[in-house]
């Protein structure tokens, strides 16, 4: 796979370097998610990103029942 097109570029600052704004948002990289870096044996660098979830309950849309409850005296019930 050889491609002469130049997405972005950044500089290195320290062990830092910045991902173009235009590649963040056509992959949907937020911050907390992960680059799994892998070197190839041409020399070239595929990096995979890993979404991280946002929270335990990241997924979690609440309590739906009608009923109140305590936590206070419904947790051992």
């Amino acid at each position: 796979m050889s491609s002469d097109r130049i997405d972005g570029e950044s500089k290195v600052s320290g062990n830092q370097a910045n991902i173009p704004t235009r590649i963040r948002r056509e992959l949907g990289i937020d911050d907390s998610d992960q680059l799994r870096w892998h070197l190839e044996d041409d020399g070239s660098i595929r990096v995979q990103v890993i979404q991280q979830q946002t929270g335990t309950f990241a997924d979690f849309d609440g309590y739906a029942g009608e009923e109140s409850t305590d936590v206070t005296s419904d947790h051992d019930a």
